[in-house]
């Protein structure tokens, strides 16, 4: 594609507008679209009502706006065919097909690709019955581990020391997997591959659980960096040996390939590599981190990819420091929201020197006066020369924010900044 690109992005989250944002910095892309979208990406491309579970309507949407690239953002619409609809119409798409995403939307599905393929993960158990969960519990010993077969928005784990705890999770949302417990450090690995080729993005770390510390339970997200200080050398290239080139090969060996943003969770354990989950689809906040770090084109890069044309990309090329997202989530998250809050302060409708706001979960009330809508509302992310001015800076932002019905982690990237994470043997 010699001529300037027009882009249509599916979603309404961070992950969207970062997206948005980065497409729309990409000289090779003349228009960025967004549908449903929200008010953050209102400023970096025009967004489009639309349900982005409708296949048929994603489709005529990118027809009537001459897209020569849809980019489905969220895991729903990739489950429910969304891709498989937009290719259909002729129309290149950045996505895996309705049958490729099996690989999040179960998490069975995905267990049986790993062995086929030899890759390293979790010991674990399927278990469609209570007993059955219980049985695997003892045979797996604490701390227990007990993940929501299906589509959970990243809050359908449970890490607990507790059996009762975790036989009522199971309980309220069998069928499950109860997996062995990994210990080490986790890492989040994108990459971006055309069924045949991948080209690994620059790795990250997040936090799941909603308090300092690592407490409370786990949620879709409260922060992420990247590069990670304390990474052993080699690790991209043993991720991408171990894990992605294998489940891409054996994906494909399926009559099912996978093209678009394989993610790949992972644990660097005491007896190795293991893969803690596949996502289907870029993560949130890592990609706000992640792409805040690209200096390679990211229209290009998705287009080759949805085009079978990604070995002709060479290597991406990322810009030197660090970049760190702070989550602002609205009181009561992941339980019972405190939505309709009111949001004030700098930055929140553009970027400001290397500071971003990405917005998640907001909306425009009936006043005009920007409000909480959502559990996750804002990604505060800054790329910086390292991570403890990256933090500093983030943090810096999020303190000038007026959201009094919104909180935060404040030890986001601490430990790795500080250099209290030893590195882990490969």
């Amino acid at each position: 594609m010699t001529e300037p690109l027009t882009v249509l992005v599916i979603g309404s989250g961070g992950r969207e507008h970062a997206l948005c944002l980065a497409l729309h910095r990409d000289p090779g892309v003349a228009d960025v679209h967004c549908a449903p979208g929200n008010p953050g990406t209102a400023t970096v491309a025009i967004n489009h009502s639309i349900d982005q579970l409708d296949g048929a309507a994603v489709a005529a949407l990118a027809r009537t706006l001459a897209a020569d690239l849809v980019v489905v953002g969220p895991e729903a619409p990739l489950v429910a065919g969304v891709a498989d609809a937009v290719r259909a119409a002729g129309i290149a798409c950045f996505g895996p097909s309705r049958e490729a995403a099996a690989l999040e939307g179960s998490k069975q599905f995905a267990k049986d690709v790993m062995a086929a393929a030899g890759v390293p993960t979790a010991a674990s158990h399927y278990c469609a019955t209570l007993a059955e969960v219980a049985d695997a519990l003892d045979a797996l010993g604490a701390p227990y581990v007990v993940k929501q077969d299906g589509l959970a928005a990243g809050k359908g784990v449970i890490v607990t020391e507790d059996r009762e705890a975790a036989l009522a999770h199971a309980e309220a949302c069998l069928p499950v997997i109860v997996e062995e417990y990994l210990d080490g450090p986790e890492v989040s690995l994108f990459a971006i591959t055309d069924g045949v080729d991948s080209l690994p993005l620059q790795p990250a770390q997040d936090f799941k659980r909603v308090g300092d510390g690592d407490t409370g339970p786990n949620t879709g997200g409260m922060g992420a960096y990247t590069p990670l200080p304390w990474a052993p050398a080699g690790l991209v290239e043993a991720i991408m040996t171990q894990v992605v080139t294998p489940t891409v090969a054996e994906m494909a060996r399926r009559g099912t390939p996978f093209q678009g943003l394989l993610y790949a969770g992972l644990a660097l354990t005491s007896k190795g590599l293991r893969v803690v989950e596949f996502n289907a689809r870029f993560g949130d906040p890592e990609t706000q981190a992640v792409l805040a770090q690209l200096e390679t084109g990211l229209g290009g890069v998705l287009y080759a990819a949805a085009t079978g044309t990604l070995a002709n990309i060479g290597e991406l090329a990322w810009l030197p420091g660090a970049a760190v997202i702070v989550v602002m989530a609205a009181d009561g998250y992941p339980g019972t929201l405190m939505t309709g809050g009111h949001i004030a302060g700098p930055r929140l409708f553009g970027t400001d020197d290397n500071v971003a706001i990405f917005h998640a979960g907001t909306a425009v009330d009936a006043d005009g006066q920007l409000i909480a809508a959502g559990g996750r509302v804002l990604g505060v992310v800054a790329q910086a020369a390292d991570l403890t001015q990256a933090r500093v800076d983030a943090y810096a932002a999020v303190d000038a924010l007026d959201f009094p019905t919104g909180f935060c982690r404040r030890d986001i990237a601490l430990r790795a900044a500080t250099g209290e994470i030893p590195t882990p043997s490969l």
